[in-house]
């Protein structure tokens, strides 16, 4: 066991879908694995080891925000070895070509956050996906007739900022979407030499008037999680 994962040995996959929320990580367990097994309730952070078309895959919540994810991404990789981790959560659009249940596939993730900065004081270290997943997902996509942009988003920390309205204009130099893990997703993965990958759903816009309910966040972006699933085991 790790400090906040209760699973043993063997009973994670190297392949692993991550949503912030733990009801969404119980969802897809529930509509897409079989045989599936909760591997973990500590702080109910809920996760689950199944199989999905024959492949061994596991789903875990990782909660809000980059320290958030940052623990769980951590353990997941050196204590379980995790290889393949594939964020699937909600990102809210600034573009005004990205409209609601539109999916952002996040080429690159800019952040307000200092957490990597802190470790490359003399840096503007890049935080990108692995090709290998995102082309993959792309194809996949495409091939499922979905709405799909491929972009840079920006992992904010704050959900509630005074600087919300220069974030939003972000959205003229070509962002796609803002959200809260991706770049410190993607700067672990680098630092471990294993791939990772965000694929959002757009809940609400903040340049168009258009927006979802809390339900249907947890219940109905489907979309992504066949991408993700599709992606983890192509």
């Amino acid at each position: 066991m790790s400090i906040h994962i209760g699973a043993e040995q063997g009973q994670i996959a190297d392949k692993i879908l991550l949503p912030g929320d733990p009801l969404r990580a119980k969802f897809i367990a529930e509509h897409f694995l079989e045989d599936a097994v909760c591997f973990n309730e500590v702080r109910g952070m809920l996760g689950y080891t199944g199989t999905y078309k024959g492949h061994r895959v596991s789903v875990m919540g990782t909660g809000m925000g980059m320290p958030s994810i940052s623990i769980y991404a951590n353990e997941l990789i050196t204590s379980y070895g995790v290889k393949k981790l594939i964020r699937v959560g909600t990102a809210g659009s600034v573009n005004k070509d990205v409209h609601v249940r539109d999916l952002v596939l996040a080429q690159a993730a800019g952040t307000t956050s200092s957490m990597i900065k802190n470790e490359w004081p003399q840096y503007d270290f890049p935080q990108i996906a692995d090709f290998d997943l995102l082309d993959k997902a792309y194809h996949i996509a495409k091939d499922l007739k979905l709405t799909a942009h491929v972009g840079s988003v920006l992992s904010i920390d704050a959900f509630y900022s005074d600087f919300a309205d220069n974030n939003i204009k972000l959205g003229q130099l070509g962002i796609k979407a803002l959200e809260m893990e991706a770049a410190a997703l993607y700067y672990l993965a680098a630092k471990h030499g294993v791939q990772a990958l965000g694929i959002m759903t757009i809940s609400d816009s903040l340049v168009n008037d258009e927006d979802t309910t809390a339900e249907e966040r947890q219940t109905t972006f489907t979309d992504m999680m066949k991408v993700g699933l599709e992606t983890l085991i192509a």
